[in-house]
């Protein structure tokens, strides 16, 4: 039978917390004087905290000192944790429970690849951790996407090559990881936003049937 790696990215693609990292970004954006609205939000998918604050000062033509960075990002992050307390396995995106549960079944390796670092705690709420064989999150990497590190530390951790691997992605950044690595990419989302992926879905749930196996077919 063939094996492949299927990796998956956390925010947008198994769970909707791009509003929750909306809403604490636009509050921070504000404390400081900045307009943050959802077209400065879509090109904070897929980076890193530091980058995405840095991103917001330049836009904002601010300048912080140090310490109220370090301040500023931790403020972020815990009012993110307060706000995704709510979760649960409903806030799963649609279809990626069943494909999750299919991969499994077909005992195929499964990894998530988040820039994320509560990750693990996210996948606890939804109550599907148990599902991922290997979790490789920004706890483990030092490079943003679009650097592949993520993703190539995660199909080095379930013993796949990077020709041998599939990556699910909703943000351009991870597509272009992926594609770097030279792994197979399928965007979530929006297809003039995500062309560079090989192959571009709304929802899990507007795959084929037996969508699993063309995928393990298929050649970069």
């Amino acid at each position: 039978m063939i094996k492949k790696a299927f990796i998956f990215d956390l925010d947008g693609v198994i769970v909707d917390t791009a509003k929750f990292h909306f809403i604490a970004w636009q509050r921070l954006a504000a404390s400081l004087g900045i307009n943050f609205t959802e077209h400065e939000n879509e090109q904070l998918k897929g980076v890193s905290r530091v980058n995405s604050l840095k991103k917001i000062l330049e836009w904002g033509n601010k300048e912080i000192s140090p310490e109220l960075f370090q301040a500023k990002m931790d403020q972020k992050n815990e009012e993110y944790l307060e706000l995704i307390e709510t979760l649960d396995v409903n806030d799963i995106m649609p279809g990626v429970h069943d494909f999750l549960l299919e991969l499994k079944k077909q005992d195929q390796p499964i990894a998530l690849g988040s820039a994320s670092k509560n990750a693990r705690p996210i996948l606890e709420k939804l109550g599907i951790k148990d599902l991922f064989q290997v979790i490789v999150d920004g706890t483990n990497v030092t490079k943003a996407k679009p650097d592949p590190e993520v993703f190539l530390c995660a199909c080095e951790q379930l013993g796949y090559s990077a020709q041998e691997s599939i990556v699910f992605e909703d943000s351009v950044a991870g597509v272009q990881a992926a594609n770097t690595a030279g792994m197979i990419s399928i965007g979530l989302g929006e297809q003039d936003i995500l062309h560079e992926a090989d192959e571009v879905f709304s929802h899990f749930t507007d795959m084929p049937q037996d969508y699993i196996n063309t995928l393990l077919s298929k050649k970069k």
